[in-house]
């Protein structure tokens, strides 16, 4: 009889650096850039849903308030 061994969760790629709080005007995390809908579908999106994501967060960053992100 053959055994088989469960392999753990491969690791999901993501942009949280832990600063979790929410621009109220933009509605987006200053730390991630993401939105809050966004943030909670993360672990259920395909690696491509993923990455579109990843590719718009740098252009993201220059909506929110410089003097919120500490510029």
């Amino acid at each position: 009889m053959s055994l088989t061994v469960a392999q753990p969760p491969r690791p999901i790629a993501t942009p949280c650096i832990k600063v979790c709080v929410v621009d109220g005007a933009t509605s987006l995390c200053l730390g991630c850039y993401r939105t809050l809908a966004e943030i909670a579908e993360w672990s259920r999106l395909d690696d491509g849903q993923r990455a579109d994501i990843m590719a718009e967060l740098p252009a993201r960053r220059d909506r929110i308030d410089p003097a919120l992100r500490g510029a």
